[in-house]
């Protein structure tokens, strides 16, 4: 099988001399991938997407990092190499990075998984791509067109270590209007796609994502241990799976032998994969579905008295940028509040947060004080961070936090 043409750049990257403030230099050496423009000092003229950033210490003339040049951010110069030693950026470097990364994930892919992140943007080297497989289909997510000149040979390093028998391309809304490529969100540039719903296992679970219509790379991989262990806990429960999407904890809370799952969502679209997901696995419980908005609906749950086992809240980031901080913080307040009138006696509450600009610390924090704040008894069972295959080497890299709290009454 061969590469489609479409991921052939005609643009020879060049080499750009940068030299950076204080601040932004102190970032490269303590090994940040991110520089900003107002870091930038001194660079060559004309210098274009995609382009070699090669960063000089401002005082002793030594390479202290190596970085591509990205014209369309803020972030102006993505690092790839923070390192005082030599490195050639070609083929070689890419594929060494990519079968780094696929060694750290080596233990989970000996459980019964055929999902997992591949390459995780900056936490494996590769600012603004992520490369998810799902069983044999292998889909990779671009947020920036610095990774266009060098596409060709890190998707076939991507083949080779993975073992995908399919490619597929998927393209943050900002690629989505071509300017230097030929791509189109969801173009097979490799292999053959028999369907575009594809089914995978998640420990022993089998789910379907769809890999050209689905958000992101088309399934949330990220709460994979989550699942796993909301699952153990939910045996003759009854659970209720808030913000639910395809089903995630749904599917794993059936397949553990939940005796009742209600899936929660404002997509219908969303809860009818959710029944489908539920579908490839063989379960005796029942699995209903409430399609509307998670404040009100919760609202109305409390309001018929009606009460769960295991309450699972998983919402969508609540704080996209620094000014929606506070309101996240008292959405994430309310949530926790609206979760424990709907947790049973001696039930648990399992509450998330994949804000990356909430850190986790302060995400517990308002849990406790919420849970702190009413008469019942309990106890904060487990904290839980990021999956294997979602390695974090750099502060915001890390948004995946979760808190499982048990009621004794």
């Amino acid at each position: 099988m061969s590469f489609s043409s479409q991921i052939k750049s005609t643009y020879q990257p060049k080499r750009l001399a940068v030299k950076l403030n204080a601040k932004g230099e102190q970032f490269v050496i303590k090994k940040h991938p991110w520089v900003f423009s107002n870091s930038i000092v001194k660079i060559n003229d004309g210098a274009r997407t995609g382009d070699l950033a090669i960063v000089f210490s401002k005082n002793k003339n030594k390479v202290i990092g190596l970085g591509l040049y990205d014209a369309d951010s803020p972030i102006r110069i993505k690092i790839i190499h923070s390192s005082t030693s030599k490195a050639e950026i070609n083929a070689d470097f890419f594929h060494k990075k990519i079968e780094e990364a696929y060694k750290k994930r080596f233990e989970l892919l000996q459980t019964n998984t055929t999902s997992y992140r591949l390459l995780f943007g900056e936490n494996d080297g590769f600012p603004g791509l992520i490369a998810d497989v799902y069983d044999t289909v292998l889909v990779v997510k671009l947020y920036s067109e610095i990774w266009l000149p060098y596409l060709e040979s890190i998707l076939k390093s991507l083949q080779v270590v993975s073992n995908a028998y399919t490619i597929v391309i998927r393209l943050s809304r900002g690629l989505q209007q071509p300017k230097n490529h030929q791509l189109k969100d969801g173009d097979v540039v490799y292999g053959v796609l028999e369907n575009e719903v594809v089914q995978f296992i998640e420990h022993h679970v089998k789910f379907s994502a769809n890999v050209i219509k689905g958000h992101k790379t088309g399934y949330f991989l990220d709460h994979r241990a989550n699942r796993k262990q909301v699952g153990a806990w939910s045996k003759g429960k009854t659970v209720l799976d808030v913000f639910s999407y395809a089903g995630g904890f749904s599917v794993h809370a059936l397949y553990n032998g939940a005796k009742e799952v209600t899936s929660l969502d404002i997509s219908k679209q969303a809860l009818e994969i959710a029944l489908q997901n539920g579908k490839l696995n063989d379960y005796i419980g029942k699995h209903k579905t409430i399609a509307g908005d998670a404040f009100k609906s919760l609202k109305e749950l409390i309001k018929n008295k009606i009460t769960f086992d295991v309450v699972v809240i998983d919402p969508p980031s609540f704080a996209k940028q620094a000014s929606e901080i506070e309101l996240a913080k008292k959405k994430y307040a309310q949530l926790a509040e609206l979760g424990i009138k709907l947790t049973a006696s001696k039930g648990l509450l399992v509450l998330a947060s994949c804000s990356s600009r909430v850190q986790a610390q302060s995400f517990f924090d308002i849990n406790l004080f919420v849970l702190n704040n009413q008469s019942r008894p309990f106890e904060n069972i487990l904290n839980t961070y990021h999956d294997i295959d979602h390695p974090i080497s750099f502060p915001e890299g890390a948004y995946l936090k979760c808190g499982y709290y048990r009621f004794g009454n």
